[in-house]
Formats: structure tokens, C-alpha cells, sequence
């Protein structure tokens, strides 16, 4: 099984790249399966429907309109009616997952729900991630600003723990140590984080729920995987099972990238055997 878990599109504020052209791309690299999971951000991103959309450049800096893109959420309705229109055109060819990732804060946790109950009869898959923190963003500097290391780790791992606790409707967390791809300081150990991090996973396998292997850690330069290879053999030690696979594209140059490196760690040096697919929410085994 060729399946990623973790793709963007047109519908993503921070992708152009049309969805067909994921879809004819992943094709004709020989994928099984893919799942689209374009970004919802609440509490720094409006919904389409509630108007005044702010427009950002895509570098963060812009000020040209040609060059900008709307800082907002999905536009749902034409999100999924795109997914049905592409199942039914690439029938036959490859399955196609429809998928979001919630980039949850404990602060925005009531408008997920209400998004939940709104589209669950259609979703396939959702991602739990964290780009921010008391809407204080990650790659700008905003959350580790004024902080030390030490206090900006451990309170974005405690943020994830408290998310964890009262939201339920999620398959998988995504790019679990997301924080090293914008720490300055460099690598935070691991040991120092290893018993916060240990809750999130028993939490997570008590739940049902899974941990996705981030191949975007490739193309970003890190030094290992993401999440990290002793957080993932950390999850597997606990008794976790449920793992997905993602590039993380924004672009079909980034499709599938290190799919199968992904796999080949997962299997010869974490003890992972299977990975998983999902359809309405449940998860599919095969072996790897």
C-alpha cells in the first residue's frame, strides 16, 4: 500500500496547487490511496462565509495583490464538492480520502466541534496539529519570543495534552514535534520532554488515535525524523499501532517525497509492521 496521508491544495491558504494536478501526480507516481487535508486554523483564520478575509503574501511579507493569498479556511462546500467530482472523474484509478487538518488550540476548541458536527458524515480522516499557541504563530517567532527554551517547549507540548483531554474527533497527530522545525536554539533534548510526550501518546492510543510520520522533514533540512524516531519508538513501546504516512505537499513537487524511506524506517528500525489507511473515520491495516 502507496498511501499519503497528508496533501494540500488550491483550498489550503498557503497552496496554489490545484487539486487535479495532486491527483494526476500521485497517479503517475503509483500511489494506492491518497487523502487530502487542507488547513483549518481557527482563532488566526476566519471561515470563507464570514467575510473581510484578510490577504497575506504567501512569503508572509507581500504587499503586492498578485502575490497575496486569503488568509482563511477551507471553503467547505466547494472543498468537498471538488473531492466528489475528482472520485468519481479518477474512479478506478486511485482512492481518494477526504481529509482536514485542525490546527487546534485550546482556545478554539468549541469551533471545531461545531465543524465536526457540521461535516462529519464526510470525513474520511483529520489530522490534529498545532501551528499555534494563544494564536501566537510558530514560524514567525511570535510564541518563542520571549520565552526560553525550556518554557516554550514544554508549554507547546502541554497545549497539545490539554487539547487532547476534551477534543476526541481527530485520527491522528500530525508533525508531533512540529515546534524543532522553527526552534532557533536548535534541538531540544528529548529526554527533557519525554515524560510530557509520553502522556500525549498513552492519552492518544487510550483514545484510539494515532501519530503520523511527517516526510516534509526531508525537504525542511531536520536531522531526523518527524515526529522524531525515539518519539515514535516511544509510541510503538506504549502499545501504539495506528501510524499514517504524510508528505505534508503544498506542491506536487513534494508528493510521496521519502514515502518509502518513510516505511523503510518505520519497519526496520522502529518495529512498526502495518500502516493505516482511513475510511469515515476508521482505520484500514496493511503491512508493510
Amino acid at each position: 500500500m502507496l498511501a499519503d496521508y497528508h496533501i494540500h491544495t488550491e483550498f489550503s491558504d498557503d497552496s496554489r496547487e490545484p487539486m487535479q494536478n495532486q491527483i494526476e501526480r500521485a497517479i503517475a507516481l503509483g500511489l494506492d490511496e491518497i487523502c487530502f487535508t487542507d488547513h483549518i486554523d481557527y482563532g488566526i483564520k476566519k471561515d470563507w462565509e464570514e467575510g473581510n478575509i484578510v490577504f497575506r503574501g504567501g512569503d508572509g511579507m507581500s504587499s503586492d495583490p498578485s502575490q497575496m493569498d486569503p488568509c482563511a479556511n477551507v471553503n467547505y462546500p466547494e472543498y468537498f464538492g471538488k473531492l466528489l467530482r475528482m472520485k468519481e472523474i479518477y474512479k478506478g484509478k486511485i482512492t481518494i480520502r477526504q481529509g482536514l487538518e485542525f490546527g487546534i488550540q485550546t482556545i478554539t476548541v468549541d469551533q471545531y466541534e461545531k465543524l465536526w458536527d457540521r461535516y462529519k458524515d464526510q470525513l474520511d480522516f483529520i489530522l490534529l496539529s498545532m501551528h499555534q499557541v494563544n494564536n501566537l504563530e510558530f514560524w514567525t517567532q511570535d510564541f518563542q519570543r520571549g520565552k526560553t527554551q525550556k518554557e516554550y517547549n514544554e508549554e507547546y507540548y502541554r497545549e497539545i495534552y490539554e487539547v487532547q483531554k476534551v477534543f476526541k474527533h481527530y485520527s491522528v497527530l500530525a508533525h508531533l514535534d512540529l515546534l524543532v522545525r522553527y526552534d532557533l536554539q536548535g534541538i531540544y533534548p528529548f529526554e527533557n520532554v519525554r515524560d510530557m510526550i509520553a502522556e500525549i501518546l498513552k492519552l492518544a492510543i487510550a483514545d484510539g488515535k494515532g501519530i503520523e510520520v511527517n516526510t516534509s522533514s526531508w525537504h525542511y533540512g531536520l536531522s531526523d525524523t518527524q515526529p522524531s524516531r525515539a518519539i515514535l519508538k516511544l509510541y510503538k513501546d506504549l502499545g501504539g499501532k495506528i501510524v499514517t504516512i504524510g508528505s505534508d505537499a503544498h506542491n506536487t513537487k513534494f508528493l510521496a517525497d521519502h514515502l518509502q524511506d518513510a516505511m523503510k524506517i518505520l519497519k526496520e528500525e522502529i518495529g512498526i509492521q502495518e500502516i493505516c489507511t482511513f475510511d469515515h473515520m476508521v482505520p484500514s491495516f496493511h503491512a508493510l
